[in-house]
């Protein structure tokens, strides 16, 4: 059996009294001495600091030095239009396959030379993999295992992040700039998984320590575990990969047809296409089989992934939930399924089988919390 790699910031979580589990290969911390719940609503209402270390870090440039065939290559693995992309902007995206399935959900960022892409955990060996095979004729791929990677979020975000560099308050929502000071260089975003406000530094392993406990001199801030961590990101009815999302669930199915930006939606000999592009355009012009839906259970029981979802009327089975658990802030149970479309009007009640038994719950639309991104 293979010992769990451990993040850099391990020990520290170790003296902050965390509780582990085994995610992607990775000993992370689910929880710390104030709890899960507790977690949760102390990012909603003031700041939260999460290690998402174990995330892949990937850097991509062209071998050639032009840019053109550096876009061109992650055009062809990827809907979005980095053409247009300003440098310092990032966007949220997905590499596909020849299905249209989505093999990862990611972070694409411009660096105006290069392009920074971070990856699921769970899924950047085989992601870097994929990136060599179809993109390594042009471009350098780099996976970058000498650098941590941290999340600020929460209402007192930017005030945490100010205390070391004050120049972050002039950031937009998905700006990206790399910062130094006398004592740290970090490439800072201001994005998250949470659905708050808030920053995602990559920074040296050799330094994160050392910048952590920066952090930390804030009163407001504490250390939240991947329990809570999962709780925000589904109030904000944001995927999962594994769970919402599969290599055989398409954007659209996923109900992520905004992330395929307009000008990749068309036949214009500017876009050549994606991988998988035919069957995912096909399903944007007529239509899905099945969609992601939100879920409010009517009761008090959750429920979680796998849980079968049927018809209330006829009693025929229509999907099964994808994402589920308790909202701290809603104090009451939330899930988000994979349903046939017919079935997806909102408001409409269906029934959940949870231990033998069927439960009623109502489709609710997405998120289930405003999201309170950033913008100047």
């Amino acid at each position: 059996m293979n010992e769990s790699k451990q993040t850099t910031l391990h020990e520290l979580h170790e003296k902050m009294g965390a509780k582990f589990v085994e995610f992607a290969g990775y000993s992370m911390p689910v929880q710390y001495t104030d709890g899960v719940l507790k977690e949760h609503l102390h990012t909603r209402k003031y700041a939260g600091f999460f290690d998402v270390s174990h995330m892949g870090q990937m850097t991509v440039w062209p071998k050639s030095g032009l840019v053109q065939d550096l876009i061109e290559s992650l055009e062809f693995l990827i809907p979005s239009d980095l053409t247009s992309m300003p440098i310092n902007r990032q966007c949220y995206s997905m590499l596909t396959n020849k299905d249209g399935g989505i093999l990862d959900d990611i972070i694409i960022t411009n660096r105006g030379t290069h392009f920074h892409i971070v990856v699921n955990a769970s899924q950047k060996y085989s992601d870097f993999d994929h990136l060599q095979k179809y993109a390594s004729d042009k471009c350098n791929i780099d996976l970058d295992e000498e650098k941590s990677l941290v999340a600020i979020q929460g209402p007192y975000a930017q005030d945490v992040l100010s205390n070391i560099f004050p120049e972050t308050s002039k950031l937009n929502f998905l700006d990206s700039f790399e910062i130094s000071n006398e004592n740290f260089s970090c490439l800072i975003s201001r994005s998250g998984y949470t659905g708050e406000d808030g920053f995602e530094i990559s920074i040296r392993n050799d330094d994160v320590v050392n910048f952590a406990n920066e952090l930390f001199k804030h009163k407001h801030l504490k250390p939240i575990g991947l329990g809570a961590r999962d709780s925000l990101r589904l109030e904000a009815g944001l995927c999962l990969y594994g769970n919402d999302l599969t290599k055989e669930i398409t954007p659209p199915e996923a109900a992520l047809t905004w992330t395929i930006h307009k000008s990749r939606q068309n036949n214009t000999p500017s876009n050549k296409g994606f991988l998988g592009s035919d069957i995912i355009l096909n399903q944007i012009k007529n239509g899905v089989k099945y969609i992601r839906v939100g879920l409010f259970p009517i009761g008090k029981a959750p429920m979680r992934q796998g849980s079968e979802i049927y018809q209330s009327k006829s009693g025929v089975k229509i999907g099964t939930v994808t994402s589920g658990g308790f909202s701290p802030t809603l104090n009451r149970p939330i899930s988000m399924g994979r349903i046939d479309k017919a079935y997806s009007d909102l408001n409409s009640e269906i029934l959940v089988k949870v231990r033998d038994k069927f439960l009623p719950a109502k489709i609710t639309k997405l998120p289930f919390i405003s999201h309170k991104y950033k913008k100047i």
